[in-house]
C-alpha cells in the first residue's frame, strides 16, 4: 500500500472510526480509595492542565474538523475530537467525585488558525503519550492506585494510541498529497523539538511558581512528594517507555504507519546510557 494513496485513506480512516468504544465516565468502575490513597490521587500535580488540554483539544477538533473538504478524513476528526471532550468529562469526574481541589481557570480560547493548531496537538499528543505509556507502567507496578483505577485508565491509553496513529497516518497523507513527502523526517524532527521546548518552557514555569507559594501550601511540592516517591534510573524509564509504546502499538494493523521518530531517538539514548560504566544499583520504584 502506497502512503498518500486513496487506499491509505481509506484504510486509515475506517479502521479509525470502527475502533470507537461507546462509554461515559459515570458508567466506569471507580473505586473507593482509603485516605492515603486518596491524598496520594489528590496531589497529583497535573489534573489541572490535563482537564483543560483535553476540553479545549475536544472543541479544537471539532471546529477543525467542519472545515475539512473530504468527507471521510472530516468524520474521522470529528470523532477523535468527541473522543478527547470524553477524556475531558472522565478527568472532570474523577475531579469532582474524588475532590481534587483545583484553581478556577477561564476558558482557553481556540486559536484562528486551526489547522497547524491541530498539527502541532497531534506532534504533542505523541510526545507526551509515549512517556505516559512509561510512567503508567511504573505507577502500575508500584500499586501507587489501586489496580481498579489502571483498569479504567488502561482503555484510555489505549485511546490516545490510536490517535497517535490516526494522526501519524493523516499527517503523512498530507504530506504526499501537497507534494511535500520527502519532508516527513524533518517535518518530525522540527515538531518534536517545539514539542519538547514548550514542556520544558512548562516545567520551568510550574518551578517558579513553586518557589513563590507558601511553605503551607498543598499542591504537588508539600504533599504530592509526601503521597509516593519513585526511586527511577532513566534507563529503566526508558526502557519502559519502548516496551509499553510497541505493546500498544502492535494492536493495529501492520499497514498502518505508527510513530517512528521518538521511539527510536529513545531507543538509541537507552542504548547509549546502558554502555556507561554501572553505578550502585537502587530500586527502580519504591512506593511510600
Amino acid at each position: 500500500m502506497k502512503v498518500g494513496s486513496e487506499e491509505h485513506k481509506q484504510l486509515f480512516c475506517q479502521w479509525f472510526m470502527s475502533s470507537h468504544r461507546l462509554y461515559e465516565a459515570e458508567q466506569l468502575p471507580w473505586p473507593q480509595l482509603d485516605g492515603t490513597t486518596l491524598e496520594r490521587l489528590q496531589g497529583i500535580p497535573f489534573w489541572d492542565e490535563a482537564l483543560h488540554t483535553e476540553k479545549k483539544a475536544g472543541k479544537m477538533l471539532d471546529a477543525y474538523a467542519a472545515t475539512v473538504a473530504d468527507p471521510m478524513i472530516r468524520a474521522a476528526i470529528a470523532l477523535q475530537g468527541r473522543e478527547e471532550a470524553r477524556h475531558g468529562r472522565v478527568i472532570e469526574y474523577l475531579i469532582d467525585r474524588y475532590n481534587v481541589n483545583l484553581p478556577i481557570k477561564p476558558e482557553r480560547e481556540l486559536p484562528a488558525n486551526l489547522e497547524p493548531a491541530f498539527i502541532k496537538f497531534g506532534y504533542g499528543e505523541c510526545f507526551d503519550s509515549f512517556f505516559a505509556f512509561g510512567l503508567f507502567e511504573i505507577a502500575r507496578q508500584a500499586g501507587l492506585m489501586p489496580e481498579a483505577f489502571f483498569t479504567i485508565f488502561d482503555p484510555i491509553l489505549d485511546e490516545e494510541a490510536r490517535h497517535m496513529v490516526f494522526f501519524i497516518n493523516w499527517i503523512a497523507y498530507k504530506q504526499v498529497q501537497e507534494g511535500k513527502g520527502w519532508l516527513r523526517p524533518f517535518n518530525s524532527l522540527w515538531q518534536y523539538t517545539g514539542a519538547l521546548q514548550r514542556r520544558l518552557d512548562n516545567l520551568s514555569g510550574m518551578t517558579r511558581k513553586k518557589k513563590k507559594k507558601s511553605s503551607n501550601n498543598k499542591g504537588f511540592t508539600a504533599t504530592g512528594v509526601k503521597a509516593f516517591t519513585l526511586n527511577l534510573t532513566v534507563d529503566r524509564f526508558l526502557e519502559v517507555c519502548i516496551q509499553e509504546n510497541l505493546n500498544r502499538m502492535s494492536k493495529y494493523d501492520s499497514q498502518l504507519l505508527r510513530p517512528e521518530f521518538l521511539p527510536s531517538l529513545t531507543e538509541v539514548a537507552y542504548r547509549s546510557l546502558k554502555l556507561l560504566p554501572k553505578r550502585k544499583s537502587s530500586p527502580v520504584v519504591d512506593a511510600a
